[in-house]
């Protein structure tokens, strides 16, 4: 059979990949009514998997989509960091440092797989079902007015096709999709190897921390998971090719642990690279596809998070002809250098603390007794905040100006970050709509297209972020693009055109947001 003879699908995007981040990609375009089909090799959802803290912008997300009540019920908020276990009142309240700039200060335990069930219900009550047991075979891209992509796909009832405008590659570190468009995953895997196990009956944890133990030759991470001792451990093992027998025991002898069960045990190597390019054409790069790193900071599944739902919405204000095409090139512009940095970041922290040898093990355990002294008052400073900011991932800021000098528009610290918490602006952003916002100001509605909703009044904001004499135009995904002075009410009308000439937004009709009257159109089979 010719593959133009098998049974095709048409849609408007192609998700390759259902984890946490080809997920959230898909929900956020179905909620913003554009046609998805997701496609994964797996049976369903991860049952097992060493991602496990979901940080403040990532609940943040969570809240925009309806879904955070849902992960505050089924969590374990870890609001410490403690570093020397026989020292609880040494921790490093994380809370504290986040204090007032987000609404979820802390860490959340919310382990990959209870991520991927929650968005897989949500997609199912979205009207879209994930095509399990579905693995990507080929990939080709199209020219001409029908340009796209076509992938060929393999199922448990044959072969058949999916064409899509686009194509999101969110199928993990080993990405097919990746492979396929030959894009270069340049970095290095380290030299150890680390394991990771699910215990019950550890005496001595705590509910509310994350706890370091540092031994003489290595060290662990202890994530609570639930009542009466049941942890999530994460250690440094002594040598390559460690099995869980030999693994546990040697935790007993150089960690002191004691545990009654162990749920899962497994071993991985450490990864530090970037792919080359998030976009080839219609085929964008999301998640691990697009970057792998060390856990440090647990970073790395909030990281695909919030790759997927800057580049749904993007995806979904192009196809809603809200933005020019011109636009696209804006993911890779921002998402490349989040990872390029935390990739370096991270690979430094694990230089010192990632090391076999009773030297590297040396360097952590005194630097254990220095974080216990000095980092906990560090963090009620404002390097503190800083810090939580950048473990909590929301102090993010994207580039949007293109001179060293930034434009009227973009002279505010407010613009390229995500908008910090003021007012009733949760509840403005759950409508997943560009926006006018103002905070104890007055502005009559600008020359801007019909789907800009504003502007609405939230009240002042008590930190004094935004000002009451500022229209802040906000995108879908919850970033502030510009700042417009007020004078008497009004903009000017000049500073205006250049904020949307720069973010690229049509000024069309005045026609609505097609998920705002027809909810999620999934694609169709043919």
């Amino acid at each position: 059979m010719r593959t133009s003879d098998l049974p095709t699908t048409a849609t408007t995007v192609l998700v390759v990949g259902a984890g946490p981040t080809g997920l959230m990609a898909a929900l956020v375009l179905a909620r913003r009514g554009v046609p998805v089909v997701v496609v994964d090799r797996k049976a369903g959802p991860t049952r097992e998997s060493r991602a496990i803290v979901l940080q403040a912008r990532s609940m943040e997300l969570y809240d925009q989509l309806g879904l955070v009540e849902k992960v505050l019920a089924g969590s374990y908020l870890a609001t410490r960091l403690q570093v020397r276990p026989d020292r609880p009142a040494q921790s490093l309240r994380v809370d504290r440092a986040q204090q007032g700039a987000t609404r979820f200060p802390g860490l959340r335990v919310f382990e990959q797989s209870r991520n991927e069930s929650l968005l897989v219900e949500a997609l199912d009550e979205a009207g879209v079902s994930v095509r399990w047991r579905h693995r990507l075979v080929d990939l080709m891209q199209e020219d001409g007015p029908e340009a796209g992509v076509t992938a060929l796909v393999e199922g448990p009832d044959g072969l058949s096709r999916v064409r899509a405008r686009w194509c999101v590659g969110a199928d993990g570190a080993a990405s097919v999709v990746r492979r396929l468009l030959d894009v270069p995953f340049e970095g290095v895997t380290d030299d150890a190897t680390f394991w990771v196990a699910d215990l019950r009956g550890v005496p001595g944890t705590a509910d509310d921390a994350i706890v370091a133990r540092f031994g003489d030759a290595t060290f662990a991470l202890v994530f609570p998971l639930g009542p009466g001792g049941h942890v999530r451990l994460i250690s440094l093992a002594s040598h390559d090719g460690v099995d869980q027998e030999e693994a546990l025991a040697g935790a007993r002898a150089d960690l002191g642990l004691r545990y009654d069960a162990v749920d899962w045990f497994s071993t991985y190597r450490v990864h530090h690279r970037v792919a080359a390019r998030f976009r080839t054409g219609p085929v964008f790069l999301a998640g691990d596809a697009a970057h792998v790193h060390s856990p440090v900071g647990a970073q790395g599944m909030n990281t695909g998070l919030q790759d997927a739902h800057d580049l749904a919405h993007l995806l979904a204000d192009v196809a809603h002809d809200h933005v020019t095409t011109a636009a696209l090139d804006r993911y890779e512009g921002e998402r490349r250098p989040v990872a390029l940095r935390l990739v370096r970041l991270t690979d430094r922290v694990f230089g010192v603390v990632g090391r076999r040898g009773r030297g590297p093990a040396w360097v952590r355990r005194r630097f254990s007794v220095v974080a216990a002294t000095l980092l906990p008052s560090l963090l009620e400073r404002p390097a503190g905040a800083r810090l939580g900011g950048w473990l909590g991932q929301y102090r993010i800021r994207y580039h949007l100006a293109a001179s060293a000098t930034p434009p009227a528009w973009a002279d505010d610290p407010a613009v390229g970050v995500r908008l910090p918490p003021a007012g009733e602006n949760a509840a403005a952003l759950r409508d997943l709509t560009w926006q006018l916002h103002t905070y104890g100001g007055n502005a009559a509605r600008p020359d801007v297209p019909g789907w800009v909703d504003g502007p609405r009044d939230l009240g002042p904001d008590d930190r004094r972020r935004l000002r009451p004499d500022r229209l802040y135009l906000v995108r879908p995904d919850g970033f502030v693009v510009a700042s417009l002075p007020l004078a008497g009410g009004r903009v000017d009308d000049a500073l205006l055109g250049a904020a949307l000439e720069a973010n690229h937004v049509v000024r069309g009709p005045d026609a609505p947001d097609p998920a705002s009257e027809t909810g999620v159109a999934p694609g169709v089979s043919r």
